[in-house]
């Protein structure tokens, strides 16, 4: 099978060490219904009640006591869920259930077409939730639904915490105040892809001035990257800035997130990561140095995924991919079979350099090294098996021949001495 470079993917582990960072705490369910079962009936006047909608359409689970039982794991998950939420002071956040086979109708007018999936009404704006069914991760992307799509950096703490952020696509933008119509139409584009691309504004000429940024000027940020590229054609409109990210839309390097976790996967280009050690570190460094290299390469995408995020999937990777995450790993998967193939790293404390890593990914671009070669070896070694079967059976016949011979001229004998004694 020939695959492109939509089938891409590096799969690594940087060491045993976390950062440390505490994440949600999730109390214990309180027992007090908070999830409503949409209908027909009411689910107009269920919406109405709430700022911020969350609607799980979910599969018809009626005669599947298995189905039955992963629904009330994933409906108690929207529970805890609404009751940390429960108490906010700014926002009202509802939680529905719709039944893809009981309340078809609803889904149609609201536009569900996607079962299994989670949907927020926020702002006259639909986003579909593509990261896991837990109550943590779903709070946390909660929390950035009800931001602001734009933050405005004023100070220098504000634009050291926007130089900190790396690890997703965000753009910043310089402007004459809230009110410039230039800023509006910037904002409208933040609200296209909130909470997903970050969105940044100044109106201070001495940031601005740090940020190189000129007056209407916007510049996007790829992640991991250290400069950015100046978005052409100021002053800008919505649509010319929308149209701008969905076709950068696709970095060369960036990191899975729980919350983004099935969104990414579509892409079809991927990577895991480990935790922090030194050698952990260094080796995502050296990561981070080729996909600055081939950022302007379009066949080139790389995910980087720490598998402490992704605890339960652990297991599964390292069975499939016959890989130990305890270590640093990079490889190449087809994501349509799951056939990888690995870059051989014999010393675990000597990490490849940059200039290997770059060479062995072009390996993988040009075809030299393809994950359905492993097909190959795993037919060569069934063919060699199949000989060998043969050969012992051969031998097999050979040895029974040779027995059948002996037991003839034994018969001969035997007979030779009756004719003996009979004379």
């Amino acid at each position: 099978m020939k695959w492109g470079w939509v089938f891409l993917g590096v799969l690594l582990s940087l060491g045993t060490l976390s950062w440390g960072d505490k994440g949600l705490e999730i109390p214990e369910y309180d027992g007090k219904d908070r999830v409503h079962a949409l209908s027909a009936k009411n689910y107009k006047s269920v919406m109405k009640r709430y700022d911020v909608m969350v609607i799980y359409y979910h599969r018809n689970v009626d005669g599947s006591r298995s189905a039955t039982k992963q629904f009330q794991i994933e409906e108690l998950a929207l529970e805890l869920a609404a009751q940390v939420l429960d108490d906010l002071d700014d926002e009202d956040i509802g939680f529905g259930l719709v039944d893809e086979k009981k309340d078809s109708s609803v889904a149609k007018k609201l536009g569900l077409d996607e079962v299994e999936s989670i949907y927020i009404f926020a702002d006259n704006e639909i986003i579909e939730y593509d990261g896991e069914l837990a109550s943590d991760t779903l709070v946390e992307f909660l929390y950035d639904v009800i931001e602001e799509p734009v933050e405005i950096i004023d100070n220098e703490r504000e634009l050291k915490g926007f130089h900190n952020i790396d690890e997703v696509i965000k753009l910043v933008g310089y402007f004459k105040s809230e009110k410039s119509p230039h800023f509006i139409e910037f904002d409208d584009a933040a609200e296209e892809f909130h909470p997903f691309v970050k969105f940044f504004a100044t109106f201070d000429p001495k940031i601005a001035k740090k940020l190189k940024l000129k007056m209407n000027e916007v510049d996007f940020y790829e992640p991991f990257m250290e400069e950015p590229d100046t978005i052409p054609g100021k002053p800008y409109i919505e649509s010319e800035l929308v149209e701008y990210i969905e076709q950068h839309d696709r970095p060369t390097l960036r990191k899975l997130e729980p919350h983004s976790m099935y969104e990414i996967w579509k892409y079809q280009a991927h990577t895991y990561e480990g935790n922090f050690s030194i050698d952990g570190y260094e080796f995502l460094e050296i990561l981070k140095e080729v996909a600055r290299e081939n950022t302007n390469n379009p066949n080139l995408s790389i995910i980087w995924i720490d598998p402490d995020n992704f605890p339960l999937l652990v297991p599964y990777w390292e069975r499939t991919f016959h890989i130990d995450l305890s270590e640093p790993q990079i490889g190449v998967v087809d994501v349509e079979d799951a056939d990888s193939v690995w870059m051989e790293m014999d010393d675990q404390d000597d990490m490849p350099t940059a200039d290997e890593l770059e060479r062995w990914v072009e390996d993988v671009l040009s075809g030299k090294i393809d994950p359905d070669d492993d097909d190959d070896d795993d037919e060569d070694d069934d063919d060699a098996d199949d000989d060998e079967d043969d050969d012992d059976d051969d031998d097999d016949d050979e040895d029974d021949n040779d027995d059948d011979d002996e037991d003839d001229d034994e018969d001969d004998d035997d007979d030779d001495d009756d004719d003996d004694e009979d004379e």
